[in-house]
């Protein structure tokens, strides 16, 4: 029996572009539904008598047909029953969707003849890495391309995935805001990637995590870099982990893990480009006053950061993992460029400065009550502004403050 398909919010920003000229580039971190959603658009298109095929790249068969070039391709689909010339005259698009298609030996090449010259096929791939696609793919592919991140799961998607139907909206009574809260509580735990949202077995969550980390360093890392001492780098990421949310200081993470400078920020890039964490820049507009290139450390997951950390799952929400939480979910609605934090040399420190429209500082708590105007007080007297929100969970309402569903 087929496992259910579920739709992510992103399709509906892929959906316009599956009929043009680009290609079109799903990336993200290991198991954050990819192929679902490349299964999720290839049942919208079959229900739609649309014709289409897939192929993943992990299968070592799928991988030496396209690496023996296009001719070869386009063999192997007359072979299974397109009649491409027809499709071609009769200004129909066949599509194809190649999955984890950074295996592929000289994707640049294969991609761009097919776009160039067959523009009656349609490509949707995927990539489980932006390093190793960039790494992969040339200056040939400009303008050919329209990229989309995928990140794990989103709070609301969460919340489908498990079956709870609430409207977010408009959640009203403190009964469902109290239900809601805790089904947030269990997001922080655990994180959202989608297999270990659909078990409900907390050891199988673990297990499922620390595979996810596993995988990532033999695979993402191991394929296409070399590390020299494994060991450090488990260290600098379990460091990381611990971390999530602080100011990030290269050269004492250098000297706590026995590491160069320039090799902790190699592992950073990497880290980074593999959707394992993002380096958040500060916001200002004189760089002189307030701290210099100073960065902020967040992962995207707070399960695999907790199952990093701890090697298990926690039931104890540290500020950190709410505030971490609460990034996860601004880089599924926002432009990760929207996004900064303030803080200045007198360490005045706003979390989140959304950068879109207008300009909003958002201060994260667990509890309201521990909100402080201060800070945010200072920042709106500089920019010279008056909006600002605080997003908790506990402590009943406060003036300005919103739940993180409400961002």
């Amino acid at each position: 029996m087929q496992s259910r398909i579920y739709k992510r919010k992103i399709v509906e920003q892929i959906l316009p572009f599956l009929d043009t000229d680009n290609i079109l580039v799903l990336h993200g971190a290991r198991q954050v539904g990819k192929s679902s959603i490349l299964k999720y658009l290839q049942s919208e298109l079959t229900s739609k008598n649309k014709p289409n095929h897939y192929l993943d790249l992990e299968d070592s068969r799928n991988l030496d047909l396209l690496n023996g070039g296009v001719d070869t391709f386009l063999q192997y689909l007359g072979e299974i029953g397109f009649n491409l010339n027809q499709i071609q005259e009769s200004n129909q698009r066949l599509f194809v969707f190649i999955d984890e298609i950074q295996y592929l030996q000289n994707p640049s090449s294969f991609l761009k003849l097919i776009v160039d010259h067959h523009k009656y096929i349609q490509l949707i791939v995927s990539g489980s890495s932006s390093f190793a696609i960039k790494s992969k793919f040339k200056d040939s592919l400009v303008g050919r391309t329209i990229e989309f991140v995928i990140y794990n799961l989103s709070f609301e998607e969460y919340l489908e995935f498990k079956g709870f139907k609430y409207d977010l909206e408009n959640l009203k009574t403190s009964k469902s805001i109290d239900e809601v809260v805790q089904k947030y509580y269990d997001y922080i735990y655990y994180g959202g990637y989608p297999k270990v949202v659909l078990t409900d077995d907390i050891k199988i969550k673990e297990r499922i995590l620390l595979q996810i980390v596993d995988t990532y360093v033999r695979r993402d890392i191991m394929e296409f870099t070399r590390i020299g001492e494994i060991s450090k780098f488990n260290n600098l990421i379990k460091l990381l982990a611990e971390q999530s949310g602080q100011l990030l200081n290269v050269s004492k993470l250098a000297s706590l893990c026995s590491l160069s400078r320039q090799t902790v920020e190699n592992y950073l890039f990497l880290l980074e480009n593999t959707y394992i964490i993002k380096l958040l820049s500060p916001f200002s507009s004189s760089r002189g006053v307030e701290i210099s290139k100073a960065s902020k450390i967040y992962f995207y997951d707070t399960g695999l950061m907790q199952a990093i950390r701890y090697k298990s799952l926690s039931k104890n929400v540290l500020g950190n993992s709410f505030e971490t939480s609460i990034f996860a979910e601004l880089v599924k609605k926002y432009d990760i460029a929207e996004i900064n934090f303030w803080r200045t040399k007198s360490e005045n420190e706003v979390d989140f400065i959304l950068n879109n429209k207008e300009v909003l500082p958002l201060e994260v708590k667990l509890n309201f009550k521990q909100f402080r105007l201060g800070s945010m007080q200072e920042f709106l007297k500089k920019y010279t502004l008056q909006n600002y929100r605080v997003v908790g969970l506990e402590g009943g309402e406060i003036v300005n403050g919103i739940y993180p569903w409400q961002i």
